[in-house]
């Protein structure tokens, strides 16, 4: 066999081998940068609620005049968080399921009592939930924000 005859044998015996070779770096890009926008999305998620229980928390510190109808404030508190989350939260599966859970260290609500309000969210993985077996495709994101009524 000729030199030439060797060089072409030995080209066709290697057809196809960019082919795997793209298909196998190809999916583990794909998986890295799918990987990079869910948990982009979730830290986004994070802040969102973080900055909605701020809101729900300053609008139970406003002053009341006495007495106070805590489950009208309550109402008020929730409706200011989930005004927030429907707003800027990004969540494909419809509307947020949120858990909100007020607590106040003195129900008069005098100055220097405080709120905390907690808002935990289940965030669904969009793109990943199969390759994320060990979080069971949700994540418990939570956000807690305490203020002092003055």
């Amino acid at each position: 066999m000729t030199g030439r005859k060797r060089q072409r044998a030995s080209l066709h015996r290697q057809r196809g081998t960019e082919t795997v070779e793209f298909a196998i770096s190809a999916t583990l890009l794909f998986l890295l940068l799918f990987g990079i926008i869910e948990f982009s999305v979730a830290l986004y998620d994070k802040a969102t609620l973080t900055n909605a229980s701020r809101e729900g928390a300053r609008t139970g510190i406003l002053f009341k005049p006495q007495p106070r109808d805590l489950a009208t404030e309550n109402a008020a508190i929730e409706q200011a968080i989930r005004d927030y989350a429907e707003q800027y939260l990004i969540s494909l599966g419809g509307p947020a399921e949120m858990a909100i859970d007020i607590q106040r260290s003195d129900d008069t609500m005098p100055p220097g009592s405080d709120v905390t309000v907690i808002v935990d969210y289940p965030y669904q993985f969009l793109l990943l939930p199969s390759f994320i077996g060990t979080l069971g495709g949700i994540l418990e994101l939570s956000a807690t924000t305490t203020m002092r009524a003055e």
